[in-house]
């Protein structure tokens, strides 16, 4: 697994450096069917993982920017590739640094190693069964770990650009119990806020794809965390909730809650 992971690291190191080539740039940007945004960051990260990929592993992909492949041939499938090679391309597209190149490896629906790569921050996120948790910043290599239990206080990450009306309703439920401090980033960067301790929860009522999340979510395991699916009920029984899972019929995720699993 660790000779795995470094290979996984320098593949999304080299995504990073396409997606500075393109960021030093005055880009075009395109639109998809979905409206969101795509720029040739985009397509030259997918092909240079798909790639570095493809030298290592006879694993299956998929990525955002990859081919649709029908639910009929992916659920046979027990190991595979999970990739968003530009999460965050709002975020890119503005300038502000807080995007991330995401690679994990799914077995049997869960997520099983991950690596969230920042090239504009050159901060590395990265973890794994029997691994740990580590990030990699300024050449220094630390493990990370999920926030202790302290006092009443938490801290909540949320998005800036979907603070939607559920999200708001929820923070103001965490508002009855504790005394909240709230925090923001972008892309992924989010989830492993709460892996290295820096929050307590992320609550992300509204839609993601499964290629958004996956990385980020095999590094908040393995720091000592999960992502639960949401529903509206008492905090509590919150933390009885099922993990969200990967390879589903629909790439789509539930709404879920990324936490520290002794917030309620």
């Amino acid at each position: 697994m660790e000779n795995l992971l470094k290979n996984i690291i320098q593949i999304s190191k080299d995504a990073g450096k396409e997606i500075l080539d393109v960021y030093n740039t005055t880009f075009h940007i395109e639109y998809k069917d979905d409206k969101s945004p795509l720029t040739e960051a985009d397509k030259r990260a997918h092909n240079r993982i798909e790639n570095g990929l493809r030298k290592i592993s006879t694993f299956p992909i998929i990525s955002e920017e990859g081919k649709n492949i029908s639910y009929q041939e992916r659920k046979k499938w027990k190991y595979f590739w999970m990739v968003d090679p530009l999460d965050g391309t709002k975020e890119f597209i503005k300038k502000k640094g807080e995007f991330t190149v995401n690679i994990a490896l799914i077995k049997e629906n869960r997520p099983i190693l991950g690596v969230v790569y920042a090239p504009a921050m050159d901060v590395l996120y990265y973890g794994g069964e029997s691994l740990g948790a580590y990030k990699v910043e300024n050449r220094k290599k630390v493990k990370i770990a999920v926030k202790k239990k302290s006092n009443n206080k938490i801290t909540v990450v949320a998005s800036k650009s979907h603070l939607n009306n559920e999200t708001k309703s929820f923070i103001e439920k965490l508002r009855k119990h504790f005394n909240v401090d709230m925090t923001s980033v972008g892309s992924s960067l989010k989830i492993c806020l709460v892996a290295e301790g820096k929050a307590d929860i992320y609550p992300r009522l509204g839609p993601t794809m499964e290629w958004d999340t996956a990385a980020a979510h095999a590094i908040l395991n393995a720091a000592g965390g999960k992502i639960i699916k949401y529903e509206d009920l008492p905090l509590e029984e919150l933390k009885n909730l099922n993990e969200i899972e990967y390879n589903k019929s629909d790439l789509l995720n539930p709404y879920f809650i990324a936490m520290r699993p002794d917030v309620f």
